[in-house]
């Protein structure tokens, strides 16, 4: 959510971007004309701007040159009337973010646009971490469909207070990303945030992670360690898949809970616990209290603050700024600046059910990526299974065997596509990934979403060098 500035002299056309910003959740304030908004900016933050070129008093232009007076990181754009568009490519060499025509040809477009400018806004509060010393968090994702209004809001609400806040949701929804965000917008957010998954590590292992331990405290103990949760003093320590904590674990993080302090495995020293607490979960942890496998005390002390993730099929308006937020990333990664999703190819990715969420997401845009021959991605690049249709109907959308049609086939060629297995199109894959990442086994596991080992068992498979 952010704060709008809205300003036009057309009493209709500043209704309706003012609705429209307001669908995605943001705080809209409305300025009559470029003097009133000017008078806004004067005693009130705003992270974007949406302004007519042409308005009585002081025009677009105007308006854009007090911005970078006032709040010279506040992101504009411009509305243009037929026969301005010059007028408006200038004022983005001053500094605006875009411009769209009026009559504005679909709400979408607009709000589109504005998420983008919010997204570049973002980007620029980053570097701004990284110019004061202190470990950049995470960009945030754009959260704009309305299922995620009230999640946002929450957030908003808890983030200042030091509340403890149990974030529940499906696998990949975005629950590190929200408790990073939380951490940004905390009294400690210069502080570090350190994360623990609970379910990734062995009992006696998780637990040494989790309070270090003494030297001698176990076979392999040959120095005092510091455990995760000491390294967090004065931040925000966030508990993963806190749901697959085992009972006696469960034991005593109630008590680090309750008592905010703790000791380190095999030692005597009490150690205060300064932090703010986060946890996630991807498991009903009500159910897992009714079944016995989780305590309630402990469930309440977690659950002060609940806050659910919609899964990303229920917010399918968020679908098309992640994906070209994240095929960003993901070019830059692969040194392949440029590539970008047709239109016809978020409408394929709109249409998909996700149930992987955003994780899933980010790997489909990976592997087209890693496979594209091209800086345009249509559908048949993107491998992701056809939509559910009716029984009956013909098939439709891309098929993730479906190759790329050979160089050499004619333009209006009948027939279908050339056909390869799936074992060519992994193979073909690993080999890109490894040559992306000069030959980093690591780095390309990591881009292709798959273990180390399994990484290294598919080398052995397909006897790659």
């Amino acid at each position: 959510m952010a704060r709008v500035l809205v300003a036009d002299d057309e009493e209709g056309v500043r209704e309706f971007l003012a609705e429209t910003l307001e669908l995605d959740g943001h705080d809209v304030t409305q300025a009559k004309d470029g003097l009133a908004a000017r008078r806004l900016l004067e005693t009130q933050a705003f992270d974007l701007l949406v302004t007519d070129l042409r308005m009585p008093g002081l025009d677009g232009l105007g308006l854009l040159r007090a911005c970078r007076a006032e709040q010279p990181e506040l992101e504009v754009i411009l509305l243009t009337a037929h026969g301005t568009v010059d007028t408006a490519v200038d004022a983005m060499k001053l500094g605006a973010f875009d411009y769209l025509q009026k009559p504005i040809a679909s709400p979408a477009a607009l709000r589109l646009l504005a998420r983008r400018a919010l997204e570049r806004r973002a980007l620029g509060a980053t570097r701004e971490w990284v110019a004061r010393g202190v470990e950049p968090p995470e960009t945030p994702l754009t959260w704009g469909a309305p299922a995620m209004a009230p999640v946002v809001d929450a957030l908003g609400r808890v983030a200042p207070t030091n509340a403890t806040v149990l974030l529940t949701g499906e696998s990949g929804t975005g629950k590190e990303v929200a408790a990073r965000a939380l951490h940004r917008m905390s009294a400690r957010a210069a502080g570090p945030f350190v994360a623990i998954n609970c379910a990734a590590l062995s009992e006696h292992l998780l637990e040494s992670e989790l309070f270090g331990h003494e030297k001698g405290a176990f076979t392999g103990a040959t120095a005092r360690r510091r455990g995760r949760l000491e390294l967090a003093q004065g931040g925000t320590f966030f508990l993963d898949e806190v749901g697959e904590l085992k009972p006696d674990l469960q034991a005593k993080l109630l008590r680090v809970l309750s008592e905010r302090r703790f000791e380190r495995v095999g030692g005597a020293q009490t150690i205060e616990a300064d932090v703010r607490w986060l946890a996630a979960t991807n498991r009903d942890l009500r159910a897992r209290v009714d079944e016995g496998a989780f305590r309630e005390d402990l469930y309440h002390r977690l659950c002060v603050f609940p806050v659910h993730l919609p899964p990303l099929r229920e917010r399918p308006d968020d679908v098309a700024p992640l994906a070209t937020l994240l095929l960003e990333r993901v070019a830059a990664g692969l040194g392949r600046p440029g590539l970008r999703l047709t239109p016809a190819a978020l409408a394929a990715l709109a249409r998909h059910a996700w149930p992987g969420n955003v994780r899933e997401l980010q790997n489909v845009l990976e592997r087209a990526a890693i496979l594209a021959r091209r800086l345009e991605l249509e559908p048949d690049d993107l491998p992701i299974e056809a939509p559910r249709r009716p029984p009956g109907s013909p098939p439709s959308g891309p098929n993730p065997a479906v190759g790329p049609t050979s160089p050499g086939a004619p333009a209006g060629a009948a027939g279908p596509p050339p056909v390869r297995s799936l074992e060519e199109l992994e193979r073909d894959a690993i080999v890109a990934a490894l040559a992306s990442a000069d030959g980093n086994r690591r780095i390309a596991a990591e881009r292709l979403g798959i273990g180390v080992r399994t990484l290294y068992e598919k080398l052995r498979r397909y006897d790659l060098k």
